[in-house]
C-alpha cells in the first residue's frame, strides 16, 4: 500500500494515491491530478521545477488531510506531490477522497489543492522558451 502523503521525485501514480486510501464502504472516491500546463501568464512553458522543504510538507499534507476530515466528513484522503524538473504533460500533485457521498468528495478534494497550494513549502520555477522564473500562485 502506498503513503497516504508523500513527497517524490519520482513520477506519481494517481492509482497509488487512491490505493493509499482506506476506502471500503465510500459511496465516492474522487482523484485529482496536476499536470504541467504547455502556456502560463502568456508564455510558452517548457518545463516545471519544484522545489519544497520534505519533512514540513508532508507535515503540512497530514494537517490538510486532518482538516478536510473533520471539515468534510470524509473518510480518507491521500496528497502526493513531486519534486524536480518535470515536462510538459508530467503529474505534478495527485490528491485522493473517500468519502461516503460524492459532494464531500468533491469539496474535500477541492479545499485540499486549494489548501495546499496556500500553505505547503513547495517553490515553483517555471522554465520558458526564453528563460526561467520563480513563481508565487499564493493568494
Amino acid at each position: 500500500m502506498s503513503a497516504r502523503y508523500l513527497l517524490t521525485s519520482q513520477p506519481l501514480d494517481e492509482r497509488a494515491a487512491a490505493a493509499a486510501l482506506d476506502a471500503g464502504g465510500a459511496g465516492g472516491v474522487v482523484t485529482f491530478a496536476g499536470r504541467v500546463r504547455a502556456h502560463a501568464r502568456g508564455r510558452i512553458v517548457t518545463a516545471l521545477e519544484y522545489e519544497a522543504y520534505p519533512e514540513m510538507a508532508e507535515a503540512v499534507f497530514a494537517r490538510i488531510g486532518d482538516d478536510a476530515v473533520e471539515r468534510f466528513g470524509i473518510t480518507g484522503i491521500s496528497i502526493h506531490h513531486r519534486t524536480g524538473t518535470l515536462a510538459v504533460g508530467e503529474t505534478s500533485v495527485v490528491i485522493a477522497v473517500a468519502a461516503p457521498h460524492r459532494a464531500a468528495a468533491f469539496e474535500a478534494c477541492r479545499f485540499a489543492i486549494d489548501r495546499l497550494k496556500q500553505i505547503a513549502p513547495i517553490w515553483k520555477k517555471e522554465h520558458y522558451e526564453d528563460g526561467a522564473v520563480w513563481v508565487d500562485d499564493r493568494p
